[in-house]
């Protein structure tokens, strides 16, 4: 990508294949994570019926039960360069007098010039896990354009069970508390025995019952359903009459389930680098895996004219079989990595190239670099790319047995968290998941919370081994790890969401960008998300990479005019690197 951002990206296909292996970040574009998601449909015991439906209540806002949420005051304090607050909000909507609620950390860069002002403008740069708050203190706010940030302030939150939430998910327990991991198996990138099988299934089950146990009363809280109400509450808090939103990756689903559950609400919507709710958990883990496939190809063709003469092979055709040198070696045994009892293994070897695909001109050149050393012997960079640390392995045990230790422990001291209003909400630690620290970076346990709850998954352990086959005819070994990954979710908490087509009646038109090289959400759902929202729009980046706001002048300024000024973008209109 051009201009990198500020926050991490990350790849589903490795964050949940064990839980041993902290899950990827790689610096970059504030745009994203990764992806398998759906905008969500009602909650058990709503009221209003399926979000979006024309059965649906006209203003939640008007419930006796959550007037008190939606009347609160914002009670600002400066952080830094920023503002801070927090948003209490029910724990479960069905039941928001019970008492149990998420306080969110919120952040506002006040940027907005005075007669100019239109709004706020809030965001979600990606994940799902990723720490908007986080996102916004270390410069989001100044990628955008000067014209957006004179009418706006740029508003974030982190999503309830995410970052600084209180109480947050966490899939540690006892000694994984204390830095030790849970032990699993590791599962090869093809199980083809029943024994390999039966260990892939072992390890998926293990990480899935490590976070019941830490996180279960959380777990059926945290799904997009409940994230995009939570931006209403938002909303109202910070007193704008309607929303103008930019999601980036999952932040696609987080808007598309906000569009349908409060249509008439929207002011203005940009959604980049779309998940099309309406594909089931197969056809996303085959489109994402298809398209990393096709971006390490392009890797291999391209990294000439990128890298240069860092490149890995003086040839296409060399790099290719360097790649295919390394995963049969790492599948026979791990790579050698500079404090790591455990090494490389192909599975990490996916990851890397997986991720060095999100933003191919910031990092081609450390991934090449990274394969010519893994293939005399040493895995050491190409760990750190699959670990997203740029130290290596070294900095895996800190972060791993890290306690946040701040307001984003679920600590006593959160048990009674005062929502802004000035009352105090029990939160029982047990119930919250907590008795055990929560990591500074807790986006690998909200990743699988989210995914597994937003997406239905089979429970019978067959459909996964018949679908095996089908990915790897279709994406090699990015298909199969794809699939085996996809296993944590068998053993879920079950959500109530089905795949759908948009339904948002009386929604305004909703801005939607795709890239057509992007590997992680393929330019194909944005054509389909954009084709699902009543006056939907399109605009295509023929670029590589994932997500295209913030990386291309003429995408910037079509999202900006539209943002501001609510100019509509023509049928066919496409930017050019």
């Amino acid at each position: 990508m051009i201009i990198p951002r500020t926050d991490q990206l990350r790849e589903y296909l490795v964050i949940r294949a064990a839980a041993r292996r902290r899950q990827a970040l790689v610096l970059a574009l504030a745009v994203l994570g990764t992806t398998s998601l759906a905008a969500c449909t009602a909650a058990p015991g709503s009221d209003t019926g399926r979000p979006g439906s024309r059965a649906a209540v006209a203003d939640p806002a008007d419930r006796p039960d959550l007037r008190r949420f939606y009347g609160q005051k914002l009670d600002w304090h400066a952080c830094g360069a920023y503002q801070c607050a927090e948003l209490t909000v029910p724990r479960d909507y069905s039941r928001p007098g019970d008492g149990k609620t998420f306080v969110l950390p919120v952040a506002k860069a006040g940027t907005a010039v005075a007669g100019k002002r239109i709004g706020s403008l809030l965001y979600n740069p990606g994940g799902p896990g990723e720490r908007g708050v986080q996102a916004l203190k270390d410069g989001l706010a100044d990628d955008l354009g000067r014209g957006v940030r004179e009418r706006f302030d740029i508003v974030s939150v982190d999503p309830r069970g995410v970052g600084e939430s209180k109480p947050a998910l966490t899939c540690r327990t006892g000694k994984e508390a204390d830095g030790e991991s849970p032990a699993s198996a590791e599962a090869p990138l093809y199980p083809r025995t029943d024994a390999e099988r039966a260990d892939a299934l072992a390890g998926a089950r293990a990480t899935a019952e490590a976070c019941r146990k830490a996180s279960g009363p959380l777990l059926a809280h945290v799904g997009t359903e409940d994230a995009a109400r939570d931006l209403d509450v938002l909303r109202a808090a910070l007193g704008d009459r309607k929303l103008t939103y930019v999601g980036w990756s999952y932040g696609t689903s987080l808007g598309t389930s906000y569009a349908e559950q409060f249509p008439r609400r929207v002011r203005a919507m940009v959604l980049d680098g779309a998940v099309d709710p309406s594909l089931d958990w197969r056809q996303r883990m085959l489109g994402q895996a298809t398209g990393f496939r096709d971006a390490v190809a392009d890797y291999a063709e391209s990294c000439a004219a990128t890298v240069g003469d860092g490149c890995p092979g003086g040839t296409p055709e060399e790099i290719r079989a360097l790649i295919e040198r390394l995963l049969k070696r790492t599948q026979r045994e791990p790579l050698t990595v500079d404090g790591s009892e455990d090494g490389l293994d192909a599975a990490g070897v996916v990851s890397a190239l997986s991720l060095s695909m999100y933003t191919p001109e910031a990092q081609w050149e450390g991934l090449s670099e990274a394969l010519r050393a893994a293939d005399g012997g040493d895995g050491t960079k190409l760990a750190a790319l699959a670990w997203g640390e740029e130290g290596g392995a070294d900095d895996e045990g800190s972060e791993d047995g890290a306690d946040s230790g701040g307001e984003g422990a679920d600590s006593p001291d959160a048990a009674d968290s005062p929502d802004s209003t000035g009352s105090a909400e029990s939160t029982d630690s047990a119930e919250s998941g907590s008795g055990t620290g929560v990591p500074e970076d807790n986006s690998d346990a909200a990743l699988m919370a989210v995914n597994c709850l937003d997406v239905p998954h089979p429970r019978d352990d067959k459909a996964y081994w018949d679908a095996l086959a089908p990915a790897d005819k279709a994406a090699g070994v990015y298909g199969t790890s794809g699939l085996t990954s996809e296993l944590v979710c068998k053993d879920w908490p079950a959500g109530t969401q089905r795949p759908h087509r948009v339904d948002a009646p009386g929604v305004p038109p909703v801005l939607v960008v795709g890239t057509a090289g992007d590997p992680a959400t393929p330019y194909a759902e944005a054509v389909s998300l954009a084709r699902q929202f009543p006056g939907g729009m399109l605009l295509s980046f023929e670029g590589a990479g994932h997500t295209g706001y913030g990386r291309n002048a003429c995408v910037d300024r079509k999202v900006e005019d539209y943002l501001v000024s609510l100019t509509k973008v023509r049928p066919g209109t496409t930017c050019t690197p």
